[in-house]
């Protein structure tokens, strides 16, 4: 069984900011590691910067205890987020992460998205110099973004698997991001046989839905204005109560084996192969405890096949 990492872009970015504590963090990111936890996930845009320099906090004294994974490519405004694929900004942008870190190298420099002024491929030549210079050990390529970018009549993975051809001719990919969880399995279909095919790693972004997956959200509870779940489509009163069939299957199959809702489905999600690593956030230590705890729970092929009949998560959009 693989091994589940840690989202740090809660502790410092976007989800229930009100909620948000340094010195928790830390504790956050130290019971993660105690727990087994490896790979840690951050990205210089998240705070802006504020959540390098924590992870570089939490890191200090333990650092070989982390794989360490950050992101370049994205500049946060006021109003606004813009790609810099400028090869120049991303040596720029490594050194600052590096301090921030406070580390001589990055396990993994991913980036995070696509400059469309500039080609993907200077971009990646870029990044590929810093491993040349001792800065980075691997480069990644992050599709989050691919579901709002997708295209009418086009599959979701369609854009990033071209961009990974076309970067894939200048330096190796070792590992992709995309979001992949039970009530968001597209990765399945085209991305991970890509990845599977390559030996490249696929680090599977929001495994628990948001949060959603833990059986913790209740519809209507209402978010923060600035959490990103208060305009998703997914998580409106009427969409969140027609999803509980979905949490409910969970949490049928986690009485059986003594777990949590949220175990079950990252559990899903490293079935799913040997080069799958979950990467749910967390803010607190019990969350990280317990996503940590999901590599010991093996799901039987019945668990499966319930999962594979829940229904079809719905949003909005829909």
């Amino acid at each position: 069984m693989g091994a589940v990492g840690l989202g740090c872009m809660p502790m410092s970015w976007a989800y229930s900011t009100s909620q948000q504590r340094g010195d928790r963090s830390l504790r956050t990111v130290h019971a993660a590691l105690d727990a087994g936890v490896q790979l840690l996930d951050t990205a210089d845009m998240y705070g802006p910067f504020t959540n390098e320099l924590l992870v570089g906090r939490a890191l200090k004294g333990r650092r070989s205890d982390a794989f360490l994974s950050t992101k370049c490519g994205l500049l946060v405004g006021d109003q606004h987020i813009v790609a810099n694929g400028r090869p120049g900004y991303v040596r720029r942008a490594c050194d600052a992460s590096l301090r921030r870190l406070q580390t001589d190298v990055i396990d993994l420099y991913q980036l995070h998205r696509a400059d469309p002024e500039v080609p993907v491929e200077e971009t990646w030549g870029a990044m590929a110099d810093l491993v040349t210079a001792g800065k980075v050990r691997s480069l990644g390529l992050c599709a989050v973004g691919a579901r709002a970018e997708r295209r009418p009549g086009a599959r979701m993975h369609d854009g990033t698997i071209r961009q990974l051809e076309r970067v894939q001719q200048v330096f190796p990919v070792s590992a992709v991001e995309a979001e992949l969880s039970v009530w968001s399995p597209e990765a399945l279909e085209q991305l991970l046989p890509w990845c599977t095919a390559r030996g490249v790693g696929l680090l599977a972004a929001m495994p628990l839905g948001n949060g959603y997956l833990t059986g913790t959200l209740k519809p209507g509870q209402g978010f923060e204005p600035d959490d990103p779940r208060a305009r998703h489509p997914r998580f409106t009163a009427e969409m969140m109560a027609a999803n509980q069939p979905v949490v409910a299957g969970l949490r049928r199959i986690a009485e059986r084996h003594g777990a949590t809702p949220a175990q079950v489905a990252l559990a899903w999600v490293l079935r799913q192969g040997r080069h799958v690593v979950p990467v749910p956030g967390a803010k607190q230590e019990r969350w990280a405890v317990e996503n940590a705890g999901a590599a010991e729970l093996v799901l039987t092929d019945r668990d499966v096949a319930e999962i594979a009949g829940l229904p079809r998560a719905r949003g909005s959009w829909d």
